[in-house]
């Protein structure tokens, strides 16, 4: 059972290799979006 995969095929390990690696992308990934923003809203606010 220790090379039991879920239905996607992948196992425990790499799942969670996998969510670090998202995670960190869409920390990011917000981040900068968030600068993006605030530069925007410096130049010209919308509110």
């Amino acid at each position: 059972m220790a090379d039991e995969k879920s239905m996607s095929g992948i196992s425990e390990e790499e799942a969670q290799e996998f969510h670090g690696i998202f995670t960190q992308s869409m920390s990011g990934f917000i981040g900068v979006a968030v600068f993006a923003h605030l530069l925007a809203w410096f130049w010209r606010p919308w509110l």
